[in-house]
Formats: C-alpha cells, sequence, structure tokens
C-alpha cells in the first residue's frame, strides 16, 4: 500500500497559503509550461489580452498572483492559461438527479502530476470549493449557488489556441449559477483541447457538454462522460485503450438503476470505473461526490472519506492506494 497526502485550503483571496502551493510546485509547473519550447508559449502581452477579453472577471485575481510570484514573466504568462502544453486525463463522470441530486466523478492521471489540493476560495466574491490544478484552475468543483461541475479528455486528437479546462471550469464556477448559464459561458469561451464536461445545479437540471477547439459546444442530456464525445468515440485506438466505451456504459447502467449516494459512490471504487494504471496515466488519484444542495463534498478512496465544505478549515488526509503507486510517486 501507498499513502499520499491530500491538503485542504480555505483561503478567500490568494495569499499566503496559495504561495506555499506556488514555491511548491512552479519548478514542476515551468517545466511543462516550457516543454515544447518557450517560444511556442504565446507572449505575455498577447496571453494577458485574452484573459482580459474573454474573463474580464478573473483579472485581479491574475494580477494579484502574479504579484504573489514575484513578477516573474514565465510565471505570468503560464498563469493566463492561455495556449498551454496539452493536458489529457483520463475520468469518469456522472450527474445524479435522485433524492440526494449528486455529481460524481474519478479523476484518473499520473500521481505526480496531482496537486492533491482542495481550495476553498471566493475570488470574485462567490465561494467556489474544488479540486485544484495548474495553481488556480479547477479539476471539479462547486460553487455557493449550487452548481457543480468536472472535466474528462474528450478523446479527439488535437489542439487549437485556447484556455486550458482547468482555468474554464474555475471561470465557469465564478460566474455561472445554472446548467443554462454554464453552457451560455462554454460557448464563448475559447478551448485548447477537446473536452467532457458534466454539469449539475441546484434545479437538478444536468448536462454534458462537448467542447473542442473552433467548435460550438455539443450538449448531451443526462449523457454520463468518459473519454469519447457522445456515444460514439471519434479516436476508437484511444477509446479501447482506456476503455472509455466500457466505463460509459458502466454508468449508463449506475443512472439507469437511481441509486442512493453509498451505492453510487462505491460503483465508482470497482472496476471498470476505478483503475491502476498509474504508471500509463490512466490511475484513479481520488472519488469526488458533489452535493450541490448541502453545499459538501466528499472525497473517497477505498476506506476512506474526507468531507469539505465551503467553511472547513485547513487540514490534511491520507489517502491510501491499495494497488501501491509504485515509482510514480516523486
Amino acid at each position: 500500500m501507498t499513502t499520499l497526502t491530500f491538503y485542504g485550503i480555505r483561503e478567500l483571496t490568494p495569499g499566503p497559503r496559495w504561495r506555499q502551493l506556488f514555491d511548491a510546485t512552479w519548478s514542476g509547473y515551468r517545466n511543462w509550461y516550457l516543454s515544447e519550447g518557450e517560444s511556442t508559449r504565446p507572449s505575455l502581452e498577447s496571453a494577458h489580452r485574452m484573459l482580459k477579453r474573454h474573463m474580464p472577471e478573473l483579472t485581479g485575481t491574475w494580477e494579484r498572483l502574479v504579484e504573489l510570484s514575484g513578477g516573474d514573466e514565465t510565471a505570468a504568462r503560464m498563469l493566463t492559461l492561455y495556449d498551454p502544453p496539452r493536458f489529457a486525463p483520463g475520468c469518469s463522470q456522472v450527474a445524479l438527479t435522485g433524492e440526494t441530486p449528486m455529481l460524481i466523478r474519478n479523476y484518473d492521471y499520473r500521481p505526480e502530476l496531482c496537486e492533491r489540493v482542495v481550495y476553498s476560495s471566493a475570488l470574485t466574491g462567490r465561494r467556489v470549493i474544488g479540486s485544484s490544478d495548474c495553481l488556480w484552475g479547477l479539476l471539479d468543483g462547486m460553487n455557493d449557488g449550487g452548481l457543480a461541475m468536472s472535466l474528462a479528455f474528450g478523446g479527439r486528437r488535437g489542439a487549437g489556441s485556447g484556455f486550458a479546462i482547468p482555468l474554464i471550469v474555475r471561470y465557469v464556477l465564478e460566474v455561472a449559477d445554472t446548467v443554462g448559464d454554464a453552457i451560455a459561458v462554454l460557448g464563448r469561451v475559447p478551448v485548447n483541447m477537446a473536452y467532457n464536461l458534466t454539469i449539475l445545479d441546484r434545479n437538478g437540471d444536468t448536462a454534458s457538454v462537448f467542447v473542442a477547439p473552433g467548435a460550438e459546444p455539443e450538449v448531451f442530456a443526462r449523457c454520463p462522460a468518459t473519454n469519447h464525445r457522445g456515444t460514439v468515440p471519434d479516436d476508437l485506438d484511444h477509446a479501447r485503450r482506456f476503455r472509455s466505451v466500457e466505463r460509459q456504459r458502466a454508468l449508463f447502467a449506475l443512472q439507469d438503476r437511481n441509486p442512493d449516494p453509498e451505492t453510487a459512490i462505491t460503483a465508482f471504487l470497482e472496476p471498470p470505473l476505478y483503475n491502476t494504471a498509474y504508471a500509463e496515466g490512466f490511475g484513479t488519484m481520488y472519488t469526488a461526490a458533489y452535493r450541490p444542495n448541502e453545499g459538501v463534498v466528499d472525497y473517497v478512496w477505498p476506506g476512506s472519506i474526507w468531507r469539505r465544505g465551503f467553511d472547513s478549515p485547513d487540514a490534511t488526509h491520507e489517502a491510501t492506494y491499495q494497488s501501491g503507486l509504485g515509482p510514480m510517486v516523486a
């Protein structure tokens, strides 16, 4: 067995705790950002201009992050998350609308690339909590208006000009209240790769939205998402390698049973939804179950549950991986 520490941070606006996160991770993020050569990334002027154009509500926070990072130009460019290197996690996710509406997802990726931080904030005055990535983006999250959202790679090859999906998830949760609001935002913010976004709001409305560079968002009602568009993969080899169709079928079957929360969460801790191919970037790092009507999220591993809410104090949780992560852990 292997144990990794997850960190819960409650910091309404970026300050000392964010700076600690930056100091702990910046070397790795810098290497990632420049991995294809510095000239392949946009200039600071261009990236800043795009952030102001498409996410004006976040520019003040970006300026604060740049200040906290010491004014480093490479950090400033990276923190816009405009035209970054590619990012393609696995993941399975579904929105359930029974007696207790929940958005449940497995985040499948490489252990050394998982921040392992649950961040509660109020960057724009709205309370948002979720799984941090890229220093201020979110892999999944929920806001105090009752909107929950998670991401998964959409299975389509290629990239274009746009923002990294974790910052788009952050932005949606900062400005949207409903599924309809979220879809409208996704229609006006460019994304750099193809992704599936699963969305649930306090009214019990749900959607699975496929976004891709240069394309209008496609909305699929009550469609669980894995790593292909809709129900028919664009890339059959990728879907086969990561068992994307098999996992989606398991989610459809789970959805049809209208399970209670405990039964639903248990399903995410078992194959085919739970995965252990960590060296291939396809190992389940955590299961997150968002309950927007209650304002809580349960992070779950085999043998432990960690509940977080908007006002949960700073804390840590030791997550145990029974299969072992082997040498992948840095």
